[in-house]
C-alpha cells in the first residue's frame, strides 16, 4: 500500500492549492480516507475526512474553505484549499483506513492504518 501526496507549495494568504494523494497497492474503493496536518511543535490534527459511506468531515478551522473529494477512476484523493491563511501552514498527510472498523471518526488519526509521507504547505501573510 502506497499513498503519495503532491500539490503542496508556497502561497500568499487568500490563495488556493489543491493537494492530491495517489493511492496504489490496494483496490481503491469505499474506504475511509483523510487529510491531516502537522505544524512544527504541534500535534497532528485531522483536517478533512471522507468516510466509507460517502459522508464528509471537516475540522471547524477549515469548514467552508477546504473540500475533500476523490476520483475513484484515478485512485486519487484530493483536498481543495481556498482562502488559505498563515495558520494553515503545515505538513499535510494523506491517510487511509483499510480495516473499516469505523470505531473512530475520520478526523481522528487512530482511525487510519496507512499514511503518506506528506507535502508541505506554506502560507505567507
Amino acid at each position: 500500500v502506497q499513498l503519495v501526496e503532491s500539490g503542496g507549495g508556497s502561497v500568499q494568504s487568500g490563495g488556493s492549492l489543491r493537494l492530491s494523494c495517489a493511492a496504489s497497492g490496494y483496490a481503491y474503493s469505499n474506504y475511509c480516507m483523510g487529510w491531516f496536518r502537522q505544524a512544527p511543535g504541534k500535534e497532528r490534527e485531522g483536517v478533512a475526512g471522507l468516510d466509507s459511506d460517502g459522508s464528509t468531515w471537516y475540522a471547524d478551522s477549515v469548514k467552508g474553505r477546504f473540500t475533500i473529494s476523490q476520483d475513484k477512476a484515478k485512485n486519487t484523493l484530493y483536498l481543495q484549499m481556498n482562502s488559505l491563511k498563515p495558520e494553515d501552514t503545515a505538513m499535510y498527510y494523506c491517510a487511509a483506513d483499510l480495516l473499516g472498523y469505523r470505531l473512530l471518526t475520520p478526523l481522528i488519526a487512530g482511525r487510519y492504518n496507512h499514511w503518506g509521507q506528506g507535502t508541505q504547505v506554506t502560507v505567507s501573510s
